[in-house]
């Protein structure tokens, strides 16, 4: 064995402890194999004040790449743990490492993921280091006058939600009712951010009644799902019919339970009959809403069965589940799309495209990274251009994490999208409301819940993150960024809408856990310049999402904070529950086709310019 196979061999021995860590894929664990790939070649780590940016060239047929570093060139190479858990792996580079010392020289090489399982070879080791002082300067330069293509709003395709029967419960928390309020904020979710579909747990567990056995005999009542999805229907959006969990009295082992509600997570111990239920429930519902409705609902099998907590069968007996399911689906109506995994950290993606039942589009999981890119092993198995749902994301996958309160949670959030336009069909946020109770409901307004929006239903600054990326027009512009940490740290998404106006989103962020309270080291200058502009004058208006600006956190502390507001408190959150801008809007007049302006980034932080023509 060579050096480099030594090397190699003890980072893939490191990945499958990593893997196995905290049950990430607690059916998989340890079970790394060395994938068919080439080491990345063309690597390059630049230092930068605070960051130290990687980047390398892309191996054909990797899904992402395992960034590892080491303080010798002869390692031992770690993975670049950013604390985000799941899988540290990203889609793509460049990759800003945030976790190092300035001023310290370490070793960085990449390694390739054919799946989460399956790791390449590691990239010849390339030497650099951080700063820890000197200029930051970022240069944003945006041609006007181009055509990127349509923008793929990759964030209106679909939302998470606590089980849908929620949105039946007469119940409250911190004194807001919780039906009503999930009501309203799944409706806002659709209204302001053009969101179509939500997607959740249990729409057969016990508490909408769908199934139950009287001598023996199956029981079937509907009247349930229907006034949840009629509910859903009427807010303006779809399901995706996640097909979860196991009836009561359908189930083998019905003790096996998770959440508080106790969805059984049991397989069936009558297959016959778990697949009539599942015939029946699709006859229904295309009786209900019509076969042209239910054909543009996508059904999904279970909730990652990867996780024992989950699924307390077998993985063989996971796919039988599958099988079984798909074909009582396509029964109904071959037209009807049915997909999965459905898995955690991205998890079982190869058997599902394995299975030997129908397959329409491919979903899975994955928290604190961006998404990983499933084209080239969709296309692997022979099925390019299939549909790819990440049905769960988000920056944390931990209950109650105060993270996902921040600003940089939203700067987080914006990377993920940006990553996954034109990519993947659609990327779940996870959830749309505080207004949740997997493992108990929320004790606090801010209590680290998974929602853009808190009970009562004010917007978090994930929620105006996307609410700024509405703002973008539908015609993408080509983005140049220059500098320190420039398409690292700091990023940029571009668009024109018809009337000529000009929207440039931009966003100073790290996936580094460590940094989420902010570090003036990662703080930049930045010159955002447009050009290819009609002259004439312009309306410039500049929105902010920062520590001071559009932050509920920030808010709710300058009212003296705890656990709940009372009436004052409501209102004063109510009437600050808006977009800030960092100056006031002014004229501005634009000479050779061009303008600049300059201002302060810090980390984490949103900026949103406007160029208005007239």
């Amino acid at each position: 064995m060579t050096v480099e196979e030594a090397v190699t061999a003890q980072a893939r021995e490191r990945w499958a402890r990593l893997m196995g860590a905290g049950g990430a894929q607690d059916r998989a664990a340890g079970e790394i194999e060395e994938a068919n790939l080439p080491a990345p070649v063309g690597l390059r780590a630049v230092g930068g004040r605070g960051q130290v940016s990687v980047s390398w060239d892309a191996v054909p047929g990797a899904i992402g790449y395992a960034v590892h570093r080491a303080t010798e060139p002869a390692g031992p190479f770690e993975v670049v743990d950013h604390g985000g858990g799941d899988v540290l792996a990203v889609p793509h580079g460049p990759y800003a490492d945030t976790t190092g010392e300035p001023g310290h020289r370490y070793w960085y090489a990449v390694a390739p993921l054919a799946t989460v399982n399956a790791m390449g070879p590691l990239s010849e080791p390339v030497p650099a280091a951080s700063t820890a002082d000197g200029p930051a300067d970022v240069t944003v330069t945006v041609p006007a006058d181009r055509d990127a293509g349509p923008l793929h709003r990759v964030w209106q395709e679909v939302v998470g939600s606590e089980h849908l029967s929620h949105l039946l419960s007469p119940d409250s928390t911190g004194g807001r009712p919780i039906g009503p309020e999930l009501r309203d904020a799944l409706r806002r979710v659709h209204q302001e951010l053009g969101v179509r579909y939500v997607r959740a747990h249990a729409i057969l567990c016990d508490d909408l009644g769908v199934y139950r056995e009287v001598d023996g005999e199956p029981r079937l009542d509907f009247t349930g799902i229907d006034r949840v999805y009629d509910t859903v229907r009427a807010i303006g959006m779809r399901p995706v019919v996640e097909l979860s969990y196991m009836p009561r009295d359908l189930a083998r082992d019905p003790s096996q339970t998770v959440f508080i509600y106790q969805a059984v997570s049991s397989p069936p111990r009558d297959w016959d009959r778990w697949a009539m239920l599942i015939r029946e429930l699709v006859a229904h519902l295309i009786e209900r809403y019509g076969a042209d409705e239910v054909r543009q609902w996508p059904f999904e099998v279970w909730n990652e069965a990867n996780l024992s907590v989950f699924w307390s069968g077998t993985p063989a007996e996971f796919w039988r589940l599958y099988e079984v399911t798909a074909r009582a689906v396509k029964e109904v109506d071959p037209a009807i799309r049915v997909g999965g995994p459905a898995s955690a950290a991205v998890g079982w993606i190869d058997s599902q495209l394995s299975v030997s039942a129908p397959v329409d589009f491919l979903s899975t999981h994955i928290y604190g990274s961006p998404p990983l890119d499933l084209r080239p092993l969709a296309e692997a198995y022979g099925r390019p251009g299939l549909d790819i749902l990440w049905t769960e994301w988000g920056v944390t996958a931990r209950h109650g994490s105060e993270i996902n309160d921040t600003v940089f949670a939203a700067a987080f959030l914006l990377r993920g999208m940006r990553s996954a336009s034109r990519r993947v069909a659609g990327l779940a946020p996870w959830v749309a409301s505080d207004h949740f109770e997997e493992l108990g409901r929320p004790p606090r307004l801010l209590h680290g819940g998974f929602g853009l929006l808190t009970v009562g239903n004010l917007a978090k600054p994930k929620f105006w993150a996307l609410a700024l990326a509405s703002r973008l027009g539908d015609t993408e512009l080509p983005v140049r960024l220059d500098g320190d940490g420039a398409g690292s740290l700091v990023e940029a998404w571009a668009a024109r809408q018809a009337d000529g106006t000009v929207g440039v989103l931009l966003w100073n962020g790290t996936l580094d856990h460590a940094r989420a309270a902010g570090w003036s080291l990662l703080d930049r200058q930045v010159t955002v310049r447009v050009t290819g502009l009609p002259d004439g004058e312009y309306a410039l208006r500049h929105w902010r999402v920062d520590e001071h600006h559009s932050n509920l956190a920030a808010t709710w502390s300058s009212l003296g904070g705890g656990d709940w507001p009372d009436e004052a408190g409501w209102q004063a959150l109510r009437a600050a529950d808006r977009i800030e801008e960092l100056a006031p809007p002014r004229r501005v007049t634009v000479t050779s086709g061009a303008i600049e302006e300059s201002f302060e980034l810090p980390n984490p932080s949103i900026s949103y310019l406007e160029l208005r023509p007239g």
